[in-house]
């Protein structure tokens, strides 16, 4: 019976030092989504989960990695990119929670408002589709272009069917479009490389994405994971109040939590 109790005992403080904690790798972009996860971790520690982060500069190698095992899940994008990239490239991934919603804003340094950009202005979009689509439906709720019916959220430049002021659109890589500013009229860019940048997400927009738009990010895992403790753990861990509280007093609003 005292072997027992002292085993007990032993065990209590080895998992109270974190001897035991199980340790995960999770893959984040770099900036505010690498930042919260940090706040995360400290958040994960006491409860016996200790998390590895490691920064990826695109939105398609952390996927990878996930998919093949080199991470234990990621946190860096949203839903209709998740999907697309399942769809594409046969992704055995599952999103478990919601995180933080980035709107998506279109910066100039030639204007100061959307309306002054010039007839056949150039404009920088992402190059892949899902935030590529989601930078049209920005210019398409604003009436800046109209777009085909029910052509849903996956849009390319091929499906505008009117181009008033005749706008003329660049794909780049998201990462890349901040340093595209001085070479266009004007870029539309997701809100975690404009912060990277130095731009102000908050009133250095000349239009921004509404509050209802379906972009909230998200925390993915193979599919077979999904079900484990730790994957419980980190969601508790992310969706924590020192976590929300932590967003909301860093980003002002330029990041929301969304759980």
């Amino acid at each position: 019976m005292k072997r027992i109790l002292a085993t007990a005992a032993l065990a209590a403080i080895l998992s109270a030092t974190g001897a035991m904690a199980e340790t995960i790798k999770v893959g984040v972009t770099p900036g505010e989504h690498a930042q919260i996860l940090e706040k995360v971790k400290e958040v994960a520690k006491p409860k016996g989960l200790d998390i590895e982060i490691f920064e990826f500069s695109d939105y398609v190698v952390p996927n990878q990695a996930l998919n093949d095992g080199e991470l234990d899940a990621n946190s860096f994008q949203h839903k209709p990119y998740l999907d697309n990239q399942i769809a594409d490239r046969k992704f055995d991934l599952v999103d478990v929670a919601y995180t933080v919603n980035f709107p998506m804003g279109v910066y100039s340094k030639k204007v100061k408002s959307f309306d002054e950009l010039a007839d056949g202005a150039t404009i920088a979009i992402p190059n892949d589709p899902t935030n590529g689509g989601r930078a049209l439906l920005i210019l398409a709720d604003k009436g800046a272009i109209k777009l085909k019916d029910g052509v849903g959220l996956k849009v390319t430049t091929a499906d505008i069917t009117e181009n008033k002021k005749n706008f003329k659109f660049v794909e780049l890589d998201a990462a890349q479009l901040p340093r595209s500013i001085d070479d266009v009229d004007a870029a539309a860019i997701n809100t975690n490389y404009a912060l990277e940048a130095g731009l102000d997400p908050m009133n250095g927009t000349i239009l921004k994405e509404g509050e209802k738009a379906p972009y909230i990010n998200l925390i993915a895992v193979r599919t077979a994971d999904k079900d484990k403790p730790w994957v419980k753990t980190l969601i508790e861990s992310y969706h924590s109040d020192p976590v929300k509280q932590f967003i909301l007093d860093k980003y002002k609003g330029a990041a929301v939590p969304s759980w």
